[in-house]
């Protein structure tokens, strides 16, 4: 019996982990909320020149990556469950091609960017960047920010976290992909798909900011 309760105890355990796990990843969300001032709607993208490593090996810009009708910037990473999944959740690594091909479709460009430069020796190395852009098969540039240079410039702050760019490089929308990290079938409202379609037709996109959920971005802390 003891033996058995043992066991029983340790799933309940692994379980409840699991439960939490987006608890503190949120923890630490709030924490980082007080270092870094987030973009505002309208205002114009900072760095849009600053070259970054793409895993194709090219130096490219934002301002090299710009499409006729805007740029869509999505913070990601390797390594967060909220994008690669977890036991009970897809994460919405699998919807990045998906939003990639729409966003084309409006002559939007895609470009992921990986901020976490206090983990490039834990999975989010450049190599590492390369074999996971091949192994997913990313239709979309993904881009090594050194030093988090730019995630601190946007005020990102959570992979994922999405900055869409109309054509004169301001920002018309925020946040999230959509409302359900868990899955894809469950989807009710597909903010970043809407505001795709709202800014190649020209609408008024409305919502124009959402709540960012995720890990926060591993930053080097700096003297």
């Amino acid at each position: 019996m003891g033996i058995y309760h043992s066991k029983q105890m340790n799933k309940f355990k692994k379980k409840i982990l699991l439960l939490l796990l987006p608890l503190f990843m949120s923890f630490s969300f709030i924490v980082l909320t007080d270092e870094v001032k987030t973009l505002e709607i309208g205002q114009k993208a900072p760095l849009s020149d600053l070259k970054m490593k793409d895993v194709s090996g090219r130096e490219m810009s934002m301002s090299d990556a710009m499409n006729k009708n805007g740029l869509l910037i999505i913070f990601s990473c390797n390594t967060c469950p909220f994008v690669i999944g977890r036991q009970d959740s897809e994460g919405w690594e699998g919807r990045y091609n998906e939003v990639a091909d729409l966003a084309a479709k409006s002559g939007i460009t895609t470009m992921l960017v990986n901020s976490n430069e206090a983990k490039r020796n834990e999975g989010d190395s450049f190599e590492d960047m390369v074999e996971r852009a091949k192994s997913y098969e990313y239709k979309m540039h993904y881009v090594l920010d050194a030093n988090h240079l730019l995630a601190d410039a946007f005020g990102a702050r959570t992979t994922p976290h999405v900055f869409l760019f109309n054509a004169k490089f301001e920002l018309v929308y925020k946040g999230a992909i959509d409302d359900n990290n868990d899955s894809a079938s469950g989807v009710k409202e597909s903010w970043l798909k809407n505001a795709l379609s709202d800014l190649s037709a020209g609408k008024t996109i409305d919502p124009n900011s959402t709540r960012n959920i995720g890990c926060s971005i591993k930053r080097v802390k700096k003297d």
